[in-house]
This record gives C-alpha cells, sequence and structure tokens, in this order.
C-alpha cells in the first residue's frame, strides 16, 4: 500500500507513536510524518507511506495554520505547560490592547529561537534528547514568517488566536515571546 493518509493526532502521542501505530495497523513497511507535532497538540498529521514517503519532502514546504491559546504569568522550560513551571507572574498588568499590539509586532518574518524541548537536532541527535539529560546548547535564531495572526479570544489569563506561519514556526516560542514583551511571560496550553 502507498500513499498518505491524514491523521487528526490526539493529544499525548508523539508523532512518532502515530506513524508507528499507523505501521502496525496497516501492516506497512515503511511510513513517515511530514512534520513533528508536539505530544501536547491535536490536528492533522499526514503520514505518507512505503513509496510515497519519497514525498514527504514536498508535502513539508507549505505554510502551517494553528489554532492556539496561550497562558500568560506562567513561564515554563519547555514553554508549554507540559513543563516544569521555572517564572510566574501573580499579577498580569495588560491591556487587551496592549497583547492586541505586541501580537501583531509578530506578523511578518521574525527571528526565533527553536525550544530547548524540541526535534531541532544539534550533532545528530534531537535537542530534546540533549535537554533530558540536562545538556543544553545556544541555539542561533532561525527566520520564520508569521503570514497572518488572529485573536480570537482574550479572557485573562488566556488569550486564543489563530496564526498561518512558515514551517519550522514554533508556536512554543511565539507566546513565551509575545510574554516576554507584556513582561509578565507566558507559555503555550493548547494548539490544533
Amino acid at each position: 500500500m502507498d500513499g498518505v493518509i491524514i491523521i487528526d493526532k490526539p493529544a499525548g502521542k508523539t508523532s512518532h507513536d502515530v506513524v508507528s501505530a499507523v505501521k502496525k495497523i496497516l501492516g506497512v513497511r515503511k511510513a513517515g510524518h511530514t512534520g513533528t507535532l508536539d505530544p501536547m497538540a491535536t490536528g492533522v498529521l499526514p503520514v505518507c507511506l512505503n513509496e510515497a514517503t519519497k514525498l514527504a519532502s514536498f508535502l513539508t514546504e507549505d505554510n502551517k495554520e494553528y489554532r492556539a491559546t496561550m497562558l500568560l504569568g506562567v513561564k515554563t522550560d519547555t514553554l508549554d505547560t507540559e513543563g516544569k513551571i521555572i517564572g510566574q507572574c501573580d499579577h498580569i498588568a495588560v491591556t487587551g490592547e496592549k497583547i492586541r499590539k505586541v501580537m501583531m509586532q509578530m506578523v511578518g518574518t521574525i527571528k526565533q529561537v527553536p525550544p530547548a524541548y524540541s526535534a531541532v537536532k544539534y550533532s545528530g541527535k534531537p535537542l530534546y534528547k540533549w535537554a533530558r539529560s540536562g545538556v543544553f546548547f545556544k541555539v542561533e535564531p532561525r527566520e520564520v514568517t508569521i503570514h497572518s495572526l488572529v485573536i480570537e479570544d482574550i479572557s485573562l489569563p488566556c488569550v486564543t488566536f489563530r496564526v498561518v506561519c512558515s514551517k519550522g514556526t514554533y508556536i512554543r516560542t511565539l507566546c513565551s515571546d509575545v510574554g516576554d514583551l507584556l513582561g509578565c511571560g507566558a507559555c503555550l496550553c493548547n494548539l490544533r
């Protein structure tokens, strides 16, 4: 069986978990996903089967669209609510207008540092594996493009938004950067 199947990845599963399950269920020899989704994320995960794995690199070039919720006032080591809290702001003194202004500054081409807990490789090993063993590296910022960002809801301390972005954009980093600019910190708490 060759082709691409679209999986609605559930929260709590890694992209690798999903590919392994697909291989087992369908009995295929080769399978691979077209881009890593964080374990907490839900949503579309294309899985290429057998000969279609040769097409995977072509499928990863397109823009991505996400719906995300960030939690203001909390900073974690993983930049999401699954990580260890490394900072908290008990009094979030920001207005909806200030949030909108800061978030709109992110639209366009920006520099972004990949999270320490990410699939980006250093010396052939994903950063998250280094981080889990207590080893951290200074990673150079990468250029990404935020094509559009629409705030759907502000119910402090949470902000829900939609974003269309280039491949390689980390929504966890986007949330963290917004929190830093607001002066209260932030982390990702939901991603689809």
